[in-house]
């Protein structure tokens, strides 16, 4: 019981509303109607020193720092990459699937672009961590849709 209200304390860092079902699964997964750089900030601190394991719902934004001009195809199809400053000299790499998102074709983004993003924030190790799920489509693993805001424009 312990166990299960620290996970639900680590999700409230990052989240407020919303709920989502899955699969045979129903498990409540939120996120902040508003950018909170600061709870992406906590949950990656939670995340370096061992504290969670389960991804996290994440609403955060910032500017982009670097984009990958050319998409890459995946097991999962063709994605887009760019990373964004969410403050304190942290940045975080955006994975876009290009096959499910409503967008013009790669790359959207530039450089200097404001960006605000809702996805899931997954951490494998400090050099392979970021933020997916940033399309309107749900899955068996993943049951929030996301998106991604560019200079004003909603992409998803």
């Amino acid at each position: 019981m312990r166990r299960m209200a620290g996970r639900f304390a680590c999700r409230l860092a990052v989240a407020v509303a919303g709920s989502l079902v899955t699969g045979a699964f129903a498990e409540a997964q939120t996120v902040s109607p508003v950018c909170d750089n600061s709870g992406f900030l906590a949950a990656q601190r939670t995340f370096e020193n061992g504290g969670m394991r389960d991804d996290v719902p994440v609403h955060v934004c910032g500017r982009v720092i670097a984009v990958s001009h050319k998409a890459r195809r995946t097991r999962s199809g063709w994605h887009g990459y760019f990373y964004m400053d969410t403050g304190n000299g942290v940045s975080i790499r955006i994975v876009s699937d290009l096959d499910e998102m409503n967008a013009p074709d790669w790359p959207w983004v530039s450089k200097g672009d404001q960006t605000e993003v809702v996805g899931r924030y997954y951490y494998d190790k400090p050099r392979r961590q970021g933020i997916d799920w940033t399309h309107h489509g749900t899955g068996r693993s993943w049951g929030m849709p996301g998106y991604v805001i560019v200079n004003g424009t909603k992409y998803q």
